[in-house]
């Protein structure tokens, strides 16, 4: 089973004095990496946030906002009275000051609405935290964690799909390039003979042109990296079927693979096995940047 590190989770709270909207987003990381944007009144419940994505979501960058959103009709602001008294304690000491005349009545009203906007007039009350809204708020948190594993679920499919199709064509491609290396050491063979008749020399010694001959066949033998490739193949799927996470096993495993083609690409010197040995390497690269968000 395979899942993706991206996702997308969502959880809708409707209370009587105030909505919450919960998004999860998760983005591909070599670790878990995680950010909560919410209220500051739960703040203090933001360590044990991080603690649940880790231990749910287990790799990626992931973000958590609690969006809320007020529809209660009781407000939290007031109006300091006892600051206003001293403002307009000072401004009538000023209008006597000026020489003005009661009634003030002609300005008053503008002089009103400019203390409103002086400092301090307005006050905001505490936000408090509310212990049984947060336990409904953890649920819906819980909830959009469920969404976005169920979209990682679904994505990972779509990822094992495409990368078990690349792993099907490298091991065709290991079985066409069989026949091709039996060819091209028979063709090594030919053209040493042939090499040896154009020699003038007669004087060289049998035994140790046999021991040469043996020595260069066997550097270009590529049947210990067949027998290897063949088994990293193997072990991938097996890997993909063992359970999550395994993103990073895979890539790992996907490592090897790239080291015995590229072993079987330096040892053939055939053009027809370095075109198969090409496309082994094109379908190994897709896997690679496939495997990138595999959780």
């Amino acid at each position: 089973m395979m899942l993706s590190m991206t996702g997308y989770g969502k959880a809708e709270l409707n209370q009587p004095h105030a909505n919450f909207t919960i998004e999860l987003k998760s983005l591909n990381s070599k670790q878990i990496d995680t950010n909560v944007k919410m209220s500051s009144v739960y703040r203090d419940k933001e360590i044990g946030l991080r603690k649940l994505l880790s231990e749910k979501l287990f790799r990626g960058k992931v973000e958590l906002s609690i969006w809320r959103e007020e529809i209660a009709c009781v407000s939290r602001y007031s109006i300091n009275k006892e600051t206003i008294k001293a403002y307009h304690q000072q401004i009538d000491e000023l209008r006597k000051e000026l020489g003005y005349k009661e009634p003030f009545s002609d300005i008053y009203r503008d002089i009103m609405q400019t203390m409103v906007r002086m400092p301090e007039i307005i006050t905001k009350g505490e936000e408090k935290a509310d212990e049984n809204e947060w336990q409904k708020i953890e649920e819906c948190v819980h909830l959009a964690i469920s969404n976005l594993i169920q979209f990682r679920t679904d994505e990972g499919k779509k990822l094992e799909h495409d990368i078990r199709n690349r792993i099907t064509m490298i091991t065709q491609l290991l079985e066409d390039i069989a026949p091709l290396a039996k060819q091209r050491i028979e063709k090594v063979k030919d053209n040493l003979q042939e090499k040896l008749g154009e020699l003038e020399s007669k004087n060289v010694e049998e035994y140790r042109f046999e021991q040469e001959l043996i020595y260069y066949l066997e550097k270009q033998d590529i049947t210990e990296e067949q027998v290897r490739l063949s088994s990293h193949l193997n072990y991938f799927i097996e890997t993909i079927e063992a359970g999550f996470p395994n993103g990073k096993k895979l890539g790992f495993i996907s490592q090897e693979i790239g080291r015995e083609i590229n072993t079987i690409g330096s040892k053939s010197l055939d053009a027809s096995m370095q075109r198969v040995v090409v496309q082994m390497k094109d379908e190994l690269e897709k896997i690679k940047e496939q495997l990138l968000n595999v959780l």
